[in-house]
């Protein structure tokens, strides 16, 4: 029996796929059987659909997912056992039918081995979960390691600037910028990184991914907050630098300088945020990754326009944030590894 498990396993990664079609056809989105049935299809490159049989079969669930995450145009799949339900976001240029389709043939597939098979949460030869997704790790490495050197040069530039006293320097030539209409707009852009402005954003989002099964991703976002909070004020406590006294502030401005709690918040949250909505919406990305860079830098730029702040200050901040928001996208595409095996 398990020769002939591993033969259909095999088998199973032998399956190539071309845009709008599978297996040489396309299906209905009702397919024979009553296998597959699509329950939300309105947004382009994004499907949800219900599978028969899936219902309280995690074995089930995790065959699904890492028999689409073989396919290059398949970015995420979540098969969620409780509701039977599986998520699928792919390549725009892709039809919800062909997407239907194929996976009525993975199930089909799944229908073929032994129903004594189980599932266990422990290293195996054979790892079904983690072998369709590694160019999909291998892109997140990368990115990773980028963010990483990222981080690094924001505290070696945070060095350079201390080490040479350019804060005061950096901040009076900002000073002649002011005038009423920046003001105004510099008061707007810091209320992004205030806790009653980014804890309704994350709470509104969290309880939407909560109610929509998408739990991990939720739970990331509350880590993220959770985490950025409480370190800043770790951070805080432990340096307890004193802000910047150059002239007066048009801003309440509380707590130690270094690092800045505007500048790590909103680089850990609002990043987190963009990762979740660029998954979500794959058509969309350099958008939402752009708009979300975009915000981070006005916050941090804001606290220096404001004098709250040295530049130090918010680099550091910057870059703890940014490691911060590292560990949790982690966390988020962490996936444990499974083996089957087969009890006789």
């Amino acid at each position: 029996m398990e020769q002939r498990f591993i033969a259909a396993l095999k088998y199973t990664y032998n399956s190539k796929w071309t845009s709008g079609t599978m297996n040489g056809h396309e299906n209905n989105l009702s397919h024979e059987h009553g296998l597959i049935q699509a329950i939300h299809t309105s947004v382009k490159g994004r499907a949800r659909f219900k599978v028969k049989g899936l219902h309280l079969s995690e074995f089930m669930g995790k065959y699904i997912e890492s028999r689409l995450l073989e396919e290059k145009n398949v970015d995420q799949v979540r098969a969620n056992h409780l509701t039977g339900n599986v998520l699928v976001i792919f390549s725009p240029d892709f039809r919800h039918s062909a997407i239907a389709s194929r996976l009525q043939d993975i199930v089909l597939d799944y229908r073929k081995f032994p129903k004594n098979l189980s599932i266990t949460t422990v290293a195996a030869p054979i790892q079904l979960a983690t072998m369709p997704m590694q160019p999909r790790l291998d892109k997140l490495n990368s990115q990773l390691i980028i963010g990483s050197a990222a981080a690094t040069t924001l505290v070696l530039s945070s060095g350079i600037l201390y080490k040479n006293g350019l804060d005061e320097s950096i901040l009076l030539g900002l000073q002649n910028l002011h005038n009423p209409l920046l003001d105004g707009i510099m008061k707007g852009i810091t209320m992004l990184g205030e806790p009653v402005i980014f804890l309704s954003i994350c709470s509104a989002l969290g309880i939407n991914l909560w109610q929509n099964q998408r739990r991990r991703e939720a739970t990331t976002l509350a880590i993220a907050t959770v985490g950025a909070v409480g370190l800043n004020v770790l951070f805080k406590e432990i340096f307890r630098r004193a802000r910047p006294t150059l002239w007066n502030y048009i801003v309440n401005a509380v707590h130690y300088s270094f690092p800045s709690g505007h500048a790590m918040v909103s680089t850990a949250i609002y990043g987190c945020i963009g990762y979740i909505l660029a998954k979500q919406f794959p058509q969309w990305r350099k958008e939402i990754l752009g708009s979300t860079t975009a915000i981070i830098l006005a916050v941090g730029f804001s606290r220096l326009y404001l004098g709250v702040h040295w530049p130090t200050d918010v680099l550091a901040g910057y870059a703890a944030g940014l490691l911060w928001l590292i560990f949790c996208i982690l966390y988020l595409e962490w996936q444990p590894n499974y083996r089957f095996s087969s009890s006789f």
